[in-house]
């Protein structure tokens, strides 16, 4: 099955080069690109996208906001934010937004169709560089305000839940996590959606990072 993607950035260079790098794989097809925020409800609407790679700056509205914009509609597309900026604001913006992916543009081209395969099928793709700043949110005290309420959250898992939630924090993939814990992966995915409505969430990332904030000490 062919993947759609739909490319967002306001730099005419960028789209047809992720136009061009992208369609030298048959298994994905690049079905538009606009150029802002404001253009990406419309597109998604007429285009139906399974993936939407996402650039941050635009004139009108960021690629974070166009972010929360989408993954608050019903059945939206996966996004992954592909951008040069990578503070940790940036990051934990767009994990808070649902979007399941975040890359720098100097990924090489195969990481970055990997990565649109991997979002599609329901798995988080970070960059390495990425997922190590992630995962060193929980180290960093005083930092941030939202831990009670994130352990507050957290409690409202089961046994079971809390150990798979705790594993997705680490960046497990659902086969991992089934082999940790002795399950099937139909049975992981079972948890993952059982966890996804108890805490509200959208998908995998945004409860890495709900593990990461119960985690920090203050």
């Amino acid at each position: 099955m062919t993947i759609r993607v739909l490319i967002v950035d306001d730099d005419a260079l960028v789209r047809s080069g992720l136009e061009m790098m992208l369609g030298g794989f048959d298994d994905l097809t690049v079905v538009g690109a606009v150029s802002d925020g404001a253009d990406v409800m419309p597109a998604v609407n007429e285009l139906h996208p399974d993936v939407v790679l996402m650039d941050i700056r635009m004139p009108l509205i960021d690629g974070l906001t166009a972010t929360e914009q989408l993954r608050a509609r019903q059945h939206p597309p996966e996004v992954i934010v592909l951008t040069t900026f990578d503070t940790d604001r940036h990051i934990r913006r767009a994990m808070r937004a649902g979007a399941s992916g975040f890359l720098l543009k100097h990924t090489p081209p195969a990481r970055i169709a990997q990565s649109i395969r991997l979002v599609a099928a329901g798995e988080p793709m970070l960059s390495p560089d990425v997922t190590r700043r992630v995962m060193a949110f929980a180290a960093e005290p005083d930092r941030d305000p939202r831990r009670d309420e994130a352990q507050r959250l957290l409690g409202r898992l089961s046994d079971g839940e809390r150990a798979v939630a705790a594993l997705v924090g680490q960046g497990r993939t659902n086969s991992e996590i089934g082999r940790e814990l002795l399950m099937s992966t139909a049975t992981v995915k079972a948890y993952m959606s059982r966890i996804l409505t108890k805490l509200d969430l959208t998908n995998r990332v945004q409860v890495a990072l709900l593990v990461h904030d119960a985690s920090v000490d203050r």
